[in-house]
């Protein structure tokens, strides 16, 4: 008995490309998240594990001041700071959710470059990701990293030397 070859259906015509408004912002969106990873790259690390962001001219923590407890923003700067320099280790020990927003952010820089050099929708892109169930994992290890930061900050153990 033959075997029936499936039929193969192909689009005709090139593929899909975006207009040039929407590569504009595909460019537009890779520049804004690789302006903090630039800061961070220029920026030193505090070895103490918060107050990188001093160096920009900005406050201290007002919530780590009063309360002696870091903030759920607590060390990210330095995280950040860290990660441009390469060294995961130190941006996963100094605050967890640093080092995944700074990762997200150098994703953001090479799909907005892609897209906008391509001219090829992102939604390609995004079919691998579970999407609206990414939040509320996210949103837990947010959590999980922010008792972290306090964790290692109160035992005396904050920053990586």
């Amino acid at each position: 008995m033959e075997q029936a070859v499936p039929v193969i259906y192909a689009r005709v015509g090139g593929a899909e490309r975006l207009a040039w408004r929407m590569r504009l912002w595909a460019a537009g969106i890779a520049l804004a998240c690789l302006a903090p990873l630039l800061v961070a790259a220029v920026l030193s690390p505090n070895p103490d594990g918060t107050g990188s962001h001093e160096a920009l001219g900005l406050a201290r923590c007002q919530f780590l001041a009063r309360t002696g407890i870091p903030c759920p923003s607590c060390g990210m700067t330095t995280s950040w700071t860290w990660f441009a320099r390469g060294n995961l280790a130190a941006s996963l020990y100094v605050q967890p959710m640093g080092t995944v927003l700074a990762f997200l952010a150098a994703c953001g820089v090479w799909v907005g470059f892609y897209v906008a050099a391509t001219g090829r929708p992102v939604y390609r892109l995004l079919r691998v990701l579970p999407g609206r169930y990414l939040f509320v994992p996210l949103l837990g290890f947010a959590i999980v990293a922010w008792a972290w930061k306090i964790y290692i900050h109160v035992h005396g153990i904050d920053g990586w030397k």
